[in-house]
């Protein structure tokens, strides 16, 4: 079982890169997929944060994906007003 969550952290760190790849776009389709996949990371990290004892990086995901949050709804907000 450690070993399966050790192994974890490889694909959240791909997800994480991949996030910003999108929230970085021009596209605003794009942009707006990057914070949903933001969020898959955070719940990754999480996921890989809990059982090997990682609060601070928990604490951490747990803030970010606010802001995801926060920032999905601004780029929804700018869609619509222009």
């Amino acid at each position: 079982m450690n070993e399966m969550i050790d192994l974890l952290q490889w694909p959240a760190m791909l997800v994480t890169i991949l996030a910003a790849w999108l929230v970085g776009s021009r596209d605003r389709r794009r942009r707006k997929a990057g914070f949903w996949v933001f969020l898959a990371s955070n719940a990754l990290w999480i996921a890989w944060g809990i059982p090997v004892k990682a609060y601070a990086l928990v604490t951490l995901q747990l803030c970010l994906a606010a802001m995801n949050i926060r920032g999905s709804y601004k780029n929804r907000r700018r869609e619509h007003t222009g």
